[in-house]
Order: structure tokens, then sequence, then C-alpha cells
């Protein structure tokens, strides 16, 4: 009896073990970084010192940083993956491989130390290894010098100088960046395509430049910028963020306006007679962007926000975004829309796009589809059909991928953009359908409140979502992200009874999904019935609460069939599942019956 006591307690203590039981943990750096830009050669050198804090359980022995300028070079994984996908981006395309030596990008260390000591490295592609002379142990704290020397490339993604609009100077990516590690292990993923992930922490950094450029990005300018000779020193602290940016231009304008609860708008874009009229009326509208976000996610953390022109589309980073700016004004309100909303949704929420794109992109497709809606006064009472239309096109191509496939594992840029933008996008907008939309409006709120700073993963946002309805929730986490289940209910028969009709529905695809039914009589009166699902153990509130609702017994996933009766008295005219079409029914040609 003694041995098999000692055999229990010895496996529950590994077990214990086995789980993760050490609670939420993230990184943190601090970066202050010297830059001194030489715009004819548009090559750079720079000097970085990284204060890194082990807030993990584990013994760091090497750290990875990301060299993301190593991409643009002919035979990086970004050039073959460009020059072998099926449907390669426009923008990039064989663009790669035809750079010459002074048109490629770079990033070279020229020293590298930890506490003052040499340490060795290794570097493939855009990710450089670095074996520590210390191992970092948990908790402990440690210093990282780097200098290194880099050129700008072409404008080919985003990053780069002078693209096809004249901006002189797009600076993402553009430094020496310390890899996340978290409760997975490293995230030290090549740059192939898309999608970042980075450490939470603050930057210091310092900027000389040719003094006719005007500087705008991420964090707040400190003081004047200080006039040396031909060139000016800009500087700049950005606090609490994973990520900094900046763009630059001699025929920069830089207007200001004021935003809501004190935050200064900044807009930067080239003295273009063309585009000026659009750019002064978009500065309002970024104002209202902004107050419809803190309204409906939470309040923006920080005391400035960067519309700049630059990049190659529309790109979000920390405190700012770069976007095209020659557009018609209905586009420029819609990109600006777009990427702002990325710094709730990506830039306070930081989840990884890499392996979560979804979370990212269709999140903030969802709320800058309502935004609009409200701001452009479209009036579109589902601004989300576009999603739907993506999402049931790929959903029927049979070239549909998860959305747990990672962001450069996408067998087309058509499945990544339709999953990321469009499916991430139905995810909410139907999650509303399935608990009710006060609910979802609930659940952004408190998912922000609670994960605002920190790096969120799908499970934790579907908990809040439990948290906030008492209903249980994994099963649609499970069907939607994880597997490629189709959502396709009909109504199968009608048929007449001596007391009334006897409905039968059948669930063809393999996601289930809680059922409204809509019976519209012939004298124009309308009512509802409710089926619950069983194994999400909760009855949302009536979506529409004019109209009289019965809610019937649970359907369980087992049963392909349900059978509900419509009783004799006021004579049907049709039947309807889901008239606000918020769930992502792939095929709604059998989801109406109009009775003879």
């Amino acid at each position: 009896m003694k041995l098999m006591n000692c055999f229990w307690a010895l496996l529950f203590a590994l077990t214990s073990l086995a789980q993760n039981n050490t609670g939420y943990w993230q990184q943190e750096v601090q970066y202050t970084m010297s830059v001194e830009m030489d715009v004819q050669t548009w090559q750079y050198k720079g000097s970085q010192e990284l204060r890194y804090t082990n807030n993990s359980p584990d013994t760091l022995n090497h750290v990875f940083y990301h060299m993301y300028f190593n991409a643009f070079q002919p035979g990086s994984e970004m050039d073959v993956r460009s020059r072998t996908i099926a449907d390669p981006d426009t923008r990039v395309g064989d663009r790669i491989a035809s750079l010459s030596p002074s048109e490629v990008g770079y990033i070279r260390p020229t020293l590298l130390q930890q506490e003052g000591e040499s340490i060795s490295f290794e570097m493939l592609g855009t990710v450089l290894k670095v074996m520590l002379q210390k191992p970092i142990l948990p908790g402990e704290t440690t210093t990282l010098q780097m200098e290194w020397e880099a050129q700008v490339p072409i404008q080919v993604r985003r990053s780069g100088r002078n693209n096809d609009e004249g901006v002189a100077l797009s600076m993402t990516q553009w430094y020496p960046k310390l890899a996340e590690y978290d409760f997975q292990g490293w995230h030290a993923d090549p740059y192939i395509g898309r999608e970042f992930y980075g450490v939470w922490g603050n930057f210091d950094v310092t900027l000389k430049i040719d003094k006719s450029y005007v500087v705008g990005g991420t964090g707040y300018l400190q003081g004047e910028p200080q006039l040396q000779k031909n060139a000016k020193t800009w500087h700049f602290v950005a606090p609490k963020v994973h990520d900094f940016t900046w763009a630059a231009d001699p025929d920069f304008i830089h207007d200001t306006y004021p935003g809501p609860d004190g935050v200064t708008l900044n807009f930067y874009y080239q003295n273009n007679p063309s585009i000026i009229e659009n750019w002064k009326n978009l500065q309002p509208k970024t104002a209202e962007l902004m107050a419809y976000y803190n309204e409906h996610v939470g309040l923006y953390p920080y005391k400035q926000y960067s519309v700049i022109q630059g990049g190659d589309g529309g790109m979000e980073y920390g405190m700012c975004t770069l976007i095209t700016g020659e557009r018609k004004f209905e586009s420029l309100v819609g990109v600006t829309a777009h990427e702002m909303a990325h710094s709730w949704f990506q830039f306070v929420l930081a989840t990884n796009e890499s392996l979560h794109e979804w979370m990212d992109e269709g999140f903030t497709s969802y709320i800058s589809a309502r935004a609009e809606n409200e701001i452009m006064q479209e009036g579109l009472e589902n601004p989300f059909l576009g999603s739907y239309r993506g999402y049931r096109f790929i959903a029927l191509s049979g070239q549909e991928q998860p959305l747990t496939t990672h962001a450069d594992r996408y067998a087309t840029n058509r499945g990544y953009g339709i999953a990321a933008y469009s499916k991430g996008c139905v995810f909410l907008s139907q999650l509303g359908y399935v608990i009710g939309q006060d609910n979802l409006d609930k659940t952004l709120k408190r998912y922000f409140k609670e994960w605002a700073f920190k790096h969120p993963t799908p499970n934790d946002f579907i908990r809040v979502a439990e948290k906030v309805t008492g209903f249980e929730l994994d099963w649609y986490l499970q069907d939607w992200c994880q597997t490629t289940n189709t959502i396709d209910y009909g109504i199968k028969a009608v048929s007449d009874l001596e007391n009334g009709l006897l409905v039968t529905l059948e669930r063809i695809g393999l996601m289930p999904m809680p059922m409204d039914v809509y019976v519209t009589y012939e004298d124009g009166t309308e009512t509802s019935l409710y089926i619950p699902l069983q194994m999400m153990w909760g009855i949302k509130a009536n979506p529409f609460p004019s109209l009289q609702r019965k809610v019937l017994n649970p359907w369980t996933w087992a049963d392909p069939t349900y059978s509900l009766e419509i009783p004799n008295g006021k004579k049907v005219k049709s039947i309807t599942l889901d008239k606000t079409q918020l769930m992502a029914d792939i095929n709604l040609e059998n989801n109406s019956y109009t009775h003879q």
C-alpha cells in the first residue's frame, strides 16, 4: 500500500509538472538606438543597446534577432516564394530577383556583445542566432550591445526607399529586432511574406538625417530636432510598444489635428496639389474613427497617432500607419479606418500574427467595417457581406485551409487573404449571431480590458466570450478555426398536419449552430422560433425584440434532422432560416420555403 501511495504521489507530481501552471508571463525589452542615415547612398549605420528581461520560467542560452531587410535580396526566401507561389503578390513578383547590389536591402552586424564581452553569432537569411556568453536565468536581465551597417532596399514590400508615389523612406522593420519568446518557445520565423510578432518594451531612438527631411512615426518627439551642419538629429521615445517605425521625405507636409481624449493626430503627406484636399478632409474623419474605436473597443492608450504617406498600400505600426496617398477620398478613409483599427487589434492586443493572423486582420476588418458604415453613413444593414462572399467562395472551392495554418504556409495568397480577412471577420460577426450582438459588444470591450499589452491567443478570446455569456463556446472556436467544416442547414420538408404544419430541418454540413427560424404569415405578421444548440448550454437574447419568439427544445449535433410544428391559426406564407444572414451557411438556396 505504501508503495502504491508513493507511485500515485509521483504520478501526480509529474502530471502537475507536465501542465503549464506557471501562469501568464511575457518578456520585456528596452531598446536604446542611434542611427545615422546617408540619403545619398541610402545606407545607414546603427548602434543598439538592448536590455532584455527574462520573465519566463526557462533559462535562455541563446537569443534570436530578426534582420528583415535581408529579405530584399535575390535568392532570399521571400524572393523564391514570390516567384514560385501560384498567385504572386503583384507588388513583389520577380522584382527582388532583379535588384542590383545598390538596390538590395541588408542588415549586417559589425559588433555584438553581452555585458561588454564579445559573443558569437550565426546569420541565416533574415534570422540571426546569438550564443550567449552567460545564460539568462528566469527573472534576470542582461544587456546586449550591437552595431550594424545596413542598406535601404528599393521599395518592394512595405519597406524601402522611393516608393511608387515618390516618398523617400518607408522605414519599417529596419533594425535588428529581438524575436519573441513565449509559452511556445522562440518565434524566430524567417521573413517570407507577411506578419510579425514582437516583444513588449520601451524604445529610445535617435536619428540623424539630412536637414531637409521631415520625419514622423512611432513615439513622441523629444523637443525640436537639433541642427548640426547639414543634418538634423531627431529624438523619439516610445513606451509600451512592440515595434518602432519611421518615414521621412523632404516634401512632407505635416499637419496636426485634435483627436479624442487629448490625442494629437499627425498627418504626413507629400506636397502634391492633387492629394492635398483629400488629406485635409481625411483629418476630421480620422478623429471620428478613433472616437468610434474608443467607444466600441477601448481607450487608445497613447497621446499621438500618425497617418503617413508611404509604404506600398496600407500597413499598421506602433502609434502610426503607412498608407499610399494618391487615392479617391472614400478609399483614403477606408484604408485609414482599417489600419488605424490595428492599433487596437495588434498594437495593443498583440497576437502572434504568424499563427493567428485572423485575430489581427479579421477582427480589424470587422470593427473597421462597422466604423465606416456609421461614419461614412453607408447605411448597410450588414456591412460584412463582402467578407461572407469571400468566405463562401473559398469554402466551396475545395482549396480552403484551416485558420490554424501558419501565415506563410497558405498554398496561395488568395487563400491567405480570404482566411485572414474574410473568415476572420465572419468569426466575429457570426459570433454575434450565436451569442447576440449585445454580448458580442461586451466581449470585445472585456477582451481589450483584460488582454491589452499582452499576447492573447484564440482560446483567451473565446474564454472571455464564455465569461461574458455563461455559454459553452469551445465548439465554435474548434470547428470554425481548427477545421474546414462548413455550416449548411436546410428546410428538408414541410407537410400538413391535422392541427398545423410539420417542418423538418436538416443539418447537412458538419459544423453545428443554434437556429433562428422565422415564420411569416399571409397577413404580414411574423414570429420567430429559436432552436438552441445543446452543446452551447445557453439561449441568446431575442435579436428582434418586437417579434414574438418561442424557444424550442435544443438540437443535438448527432441528430441530422429536427422537426417542429407550426400550429393552425393564421395561414403561413413563408419560412426562413436566419433572415439576418449572419450565419455563414454555404448554401442559402435551401434556407427558405414558400407555402403553396
